[in-house]
């Protein structure tokens, strides 16, 4: 099979994880990247869109506010959750 080059752009935290990975691992960058590609795209044919979680996740500033007040002053547990919790069957498997 011929190999072709890619070239693109990454954050150096990134370079770094990846050298890390294939110096740990006895491998060689490209090998590495190539089996993170091919897996990444067959994840995205076979399983539903919605379950593939990006590695990044961009909010907004009002998001971001909203979230970090959930953080500061969290909501009391719901009944649901405490039984959940404690190892008792929710009211929808009853």
């Amino acid at each position: 099979m011929a190999e072709v080059r890619i070239s693109t752009h990454s954050s150096e935290s990134t370079r770094e994880q990846l050298e890390q990975y294939a110096e740990a691992h006895g491998m060689k960058k490209g090998y590495v990247v190539e089996q993170a590609l091919l897996h990444h795209l067959q994840a995205l044919r076979e399983l539903p869109a919605e379950i593939v979680i990006p590695p990044r996740i961009t909010v907004s500033r009002r998001s971001l506010e909203k979230v970090t007040g959930f953080l500061k002053k969290p909501r009391a547990p719901t009944k649901a959750l405490r039984d959940l919790l404690a190892g008792e069957p929710v009211d929808d498997q009853r």
